[in-house]
């Protein structure tokens, strides 16, 4: 994995050229520097093998939760960077909800929230490049919330054809959905050819 300190302030134009050649920021936890990453081998959700189980499908079939886009970016940026542990880390930095937020005023970032009751209970963000959606982060605060909302954002982005569903790293929860990795030199030409396709997240 290669990375990188940088000093200055992120700029939306750093941020989605770095989304282009395949590389994308996270704050160090300890002191907040922003860090640039690129793993050897690139998580993704392939769209047409996304996993859900049984029980996650009959709660969206229940219509359990209301779904929504872009319609509190903010509270769902500021949810994913609330610390996850005891020792109060998290990668999404001051600098980074304030880049990501100018990248939703800009059009490119995007959020996907799940209510109850006109309550915010979950919800995940992520930047969309032409037919390519990066994912960043998701939080929930009623179980199966988050699950909800990342189906609702498949759905949608098979609706517009998209081409390709970045979730970066490996682990069990994007598992359990059908990522896969894969090597860099395969994201790229996927990443190439996702980022012409002729469409867009709304």
């Amino acid at each position: 994995m290669f990375h990188r300190n940088y000093e200055n302030a992120l700029s939306p134009e750093l941020i989605i050229h770095g989304y282009h050649i395949g590389i994308f920021p996270m704050a160090d936890s300890a002191h907040g520097k922003v860090r640039w990453y690129l793993p050897k081998m690139r998580a993704i959700i392939p769209l047409d093998n996304f996993h859900i189980s049984r029980s996650l499908r009959q709660v969206i079939s229940k219509k359990t939760f209301d779904i929504r886009f872009n319609s509190d970016f903010r509270s769902v940026i500021m949810n994913c960077a609330y610390p996850r542990d005891k020792c109060g880390e998290t990668w999404i930095s001051k600098d980074i909800i304030f880049a990501y937020y100018k990248l939703h005023e800009l059009g490119y970032a995007h959020s996907v929230e799940a209510y109850q009751a006109d309550n915010l209970v979950g919800g995940l963000y992520g930047v969309s490049i032409g037919g390519a959606f990066f994912g960043e982060s998701m939080f929930y605060k009623v179980s199966n919330a988050s699950k909800v909302a990342l189906f609702a954002l498949v759905t949608h982005l098979k609706e517009r054809e998209f081409k390709l569903l970045d979730s970066q790293f490996m682990n069990e929860n994007v598992q359990r959905f059908g990522a896969i990795e894969i090597p860099h030199s395969e994201y790229i030409s996927r990443l190439n050819e996702a980022i012409e396709a002729p469409t867009s997240f709304i």
